[in-house]
């Protein structure tokens, strides 16, 4: 399918089975800890991130790689987030491990079968939590029970 990415950090990022398909993400710690990060989670450590360095340079970082996401990982991509990453000082490292887990999110939406938002949907938490200063919890949970129709047209209505 997809060769794993290795980090800067030693943690690898990679798809593998999970509940519903074959585009579940997972990230290897340097230590061989293997989990499959959740939105809330990722949604988490960008929001700290963000209080750090600010939310609308984090929210164009995260667009810079959202726009040319499509069904493979491409390397080009990857760089892309090694170098946006760079600006964030001494968390670089974490800046590159969450944007290349969301980053494969995206690819893995993009491939979903039935899914209808497909990396939109990503971009909709992100939009929540980082430009309308939503919590991570209201984010990772806005779309649940919501219809795709519903949500789709919310999201056009952000303009993406």
């Amino acid at each position: 399918m997809h060769d794993p990415t290795t980090l800067t950090n030693g943690a690898v990022v990679f798809f593998g089975r999970g509940k519903f398909d074959d585009w579940c993400v997972f990230l290897r710690s340097p230590e061989g800890k293997t989990v499959a990060p959740r939105d809330m989670e990722y949604f988490q450590k960008l929001k700290t991130i963000s209080n750090r360095f600010g939310r609308q340079k984090l929210y164009d970082d995260f667009v810079s790689v959202y726009a040319p996401t499509g069904k493979i990982v491409d390397p080009l991509i990857l760089r892309r987030i090694k170098r946006l990453s760079l600006k964030y000082g001494e968390l670089t490292d974490e800046v590159e491990q969450w944007l290349t887990v969301i980053y494969y999110g995206m690819v893995a939406e993009e491939n979903k079968e039935h899914a209808i938002l497909k990396k939109r949907i990503k971009r909709l938490g992100i939009h929540q939590i980082l430009i309308e200063d939503n919590s991570p919890e209201q984010a990772a949970t806005f779309s649940k029970g919501k219809s795709a129709n519903e949500l789709d047209k919310l999201i056009l209505e952000k303009g993406f």
